[in-house]
This record gives structure tokens, C-alpha cells and sequence, in this order.
């Protein structure tokens, strides 16, 4: 009579000497292939990247110029970030007809009103900047997106900080808004 008592042990033992021997086995070495770049299928592409001329750089800031990052709950522009600044000015000289928007953004903390409140103060620090800076005000506006315009929708420091910041984004109708006084001092 077989039973289970029996035939469990019996199973374990030859489950343990099958895995015994399978481990005496050398692989078995590949030949690495060689590709000949005639067959290959496609158009060979070049690695290097192409500058963009136009467009959207970094953040939302139109390319040629530089979003800038705030601290939490700060809108003093940080030493880091003048550099930034002084490229923005740079663009803004050598491109002497373009008007630029400043958009002043917020991560996702705080209230709807006070995210606001601090965008606006974000983006009117960066304007009175650049205005130190040498670019007219008449080529300047502002406006607040607080927290709704975020780039990361993460929950975490390094997404928030992305989202604090200020983009500036050349306008044909930013000289308009700013002859209308729309959120300037």
C-alpha cells in the first residue's frame, strides 16, 4: 500500500538529486554576433541633438530665455537664479521688439487665493528686475496662474519646485497689456 507518509520523502529525495544534477552543467559559451550596418533597416540617424530656434524651452518660457525658481512661500529671487535673469535681459535686448509676458506660478499648497497673491508678487519681482536690468516697462506684463498651471502633478519637493517659478513668454500682445495697466505697479 502506498501511502502519502511514503511518497513524500521519496519525492523530495528525487526533487533534491535532480537539482543536484543539474548543477554540474557548464553554459555553453555564445559567439557575440556581428552586425553588418548594410543590413541594418532605417535611415541612420545622427546622435547630436538639433538647437531649437523656436518654441517652448524650459518650464513654459518661450526658448532663448529662462524660467526662474523660488523658494517655498518666498518671492525674492534667489542669488542662483540672478544669472538666469541676466539672460533673460540678454534675450531681451538682442531681440529689441519683442514684448514679454512674466507668469508667475505656485505649487499646489496653500489656498486658490493666496497662490494667487504670491504668484503676482513672484512676477512683479522678476519685472522690476529685469527693469533694473535695462528693458523698458511698455515691454513688460504680468499675470498670476498660482497653483493652476502645474508642470508635475507629484506630491513631492522635487515636483513642487518645478512648479515654483516664474516663465517668461514672448507676446505679440504683451505691449497691449501692458498699455492696459493689467497687473502692474
Amino acid at each position: 500500500m502506498f501511502t502519502l507518509k511514503f511518497a513524500l520523502p521519496v519525492l523530495l529525495c528525487v526533487s533534491a538529486l535532480t537539482l543536484a544534477g543539474c548543477s554540474g552543467t557548464k553554459p555553453v559559451p555564445v559567439e557575440p554576433q556581428v552586425i553588418d550596418e548594410t543590413e541594418t533597416i532605417g535611415v541612420v540617424e545622427s546622435l547630436d541633438s538639433i538647437p531649437l530656434t523656436t518654441g517652448i524651452g524650459e518650464g513654459r518660457t518661450t526658448k532663448g530665455m529662462l524660467p526662474v525658481y523660488f523658494a517655498f512661500d518666498s518671492f525674492g529671487i534667489p542669488a542662483d537664479q540672478i544669472p538666469r535673469m541676466e539672460e533673460n535681459a540678454s534675450y531681451m535686448k538682442k531681440n529689441g521688439t519683442v514684448s514679454v509676458r512674466i507668469e508667475g506660478n505656485c505649487d499646489p499648497r496653500g489656498t486658490k487665493e493666496y497662490n494667487m497673491a504670491l504668484g503676482e508678487r513672484r512676477a512683479l519681482t522678476a519685472k522690476n528686475c529685469l527693469q533694473r536690468l535695462g528693458i523698458g516697462a511698455e515691454r513688460l506684463s504680468t499675470v498670476s496662474y498660482g497653483k493652476e498651471q502645474l508642470l508635475f502633478s507629484g506630491y513631492d519637493e522635487m515636483g513642487w519646485a518645478q512648479d515654483r517659478r516664474d516663465d517668461f513668454v514672448v507676446d505679440g500682445s504683451a505691449s497691449m497689456n501692458s498699455a492696459q495697466g493689467e497687473n502692474e505697479q
